[in-house]
């Protein structure tokens, strides 16, 4: 099997602050991580090729900082990885980044299956994966709880809110991965060594077949007005009692003094 991952470098959202005057997001000083949902898109390719055979890509778009998720990538068993970056692509929205991202994968030659975190933690669009389905003409599966392999097909357990939905598409086909699919590894001291050792080789505009009306700012039609950070809620309250009945006399006090009823 001929497995692709796309991954991407995310700011931890745990240290993200908005500038107040600007409204902005200060990145400086911000660390970057591989983005969680990605990392189970890894793990379920690995698990992929063990029971399968085959090879395992990762790809990423992004400045060259980005090579170190995917040495990440390497150390915990991908057997190739590649960055996609060129100033050109900066600015890039769902769109624009699911048509170069296609580029590049066409550039790499057949593959079977894409695989995908859901969503990034940056954005939280979960577009580009069905987007580059779009672009490569394949089946996209989005949510997958499980993956298996039948002949020349997979068999998906997809996630819904309140039921799993189980699909069967032939080859080649694109993914997205919730968490509850796996429990990533950690990786190994040989995994790192040969990550350490590993050349990442670089795509940029010049070497992919790609219209460059259609990448980056000048390729992205969505135009983001606004960020800001939530406001925070006040504090709770909690009611104790001696009794369930007097709980409840107490709520409706409160609440009837609120004016909320």
């Amino acid at each position: 099997m001929d497995i692709i991952v796309c991954v991407k470098q995310v700011p931890d959202t745990a240290e993200v602050k908005i500038d107040p005057a600007t409204n902005s997001i200060i990145r400086q000083g911000v660390p970057s991580i591989l983005n969680p949902f990605d990392k189970h898109a890894v793990e379920a390719a690995l698990r992929l090729k063990e029971k399968n055979g085959g090879k395992v890509t990762v790809i990423s778009m992004g400045p060259s900082q980005a090579k170190d998720v995917l040495k990440e990538c390497i150390a915990l068993g991908a057997d190739e990885a590649v960055l996609i970056s060129d100033r050109a692509f900066g600015g890039a929205d769902t769109l624009a980044t699911s048509y170069t991202l296609a580029a590049a994968i066409r550039k790499l030659g057949s593959f079977d299956v894409i695989l995908c975190g859901k969503q990034s933690i940056d954005g939280d669009t979960a577009q580009v994966g069905p987007e580059l389905a779009e672009h490569l003409g394949v089946v996209p599966i989005t949510y997958a709880a499980d993956i298996e392999v039948n002949g020349n097909a997979v068999v998906v357990k997809r996630e819904q809110e309140d039921c799993y939905e189980v699909i069967e598409a032939k080859f080649p086909v694109l993914i997205t991965v919730v968490k509850s699919i796996n429990e990533p590894r950690h990786a190994s001291v040989k995994g790192v060594m040969k990550a350490n050792r590993k050349n990442i080789p670089v795509l940029s505009q010049q070497d992919l077949e790609i219209d460059g009306e259609r990448i980056g700012l000048k390729g992205s039609p969505t135009q983001v007005r606004r960020i800001f950070a939530p406001s925070h809620r006040v504090q709770g309250e909690i009611i104790e009692s001696s009794s369930a009945k007097e709980a409840a006399h107490l709520l409706i006090q409160k609440l009837s003094e609120a004016k909320i009823i």
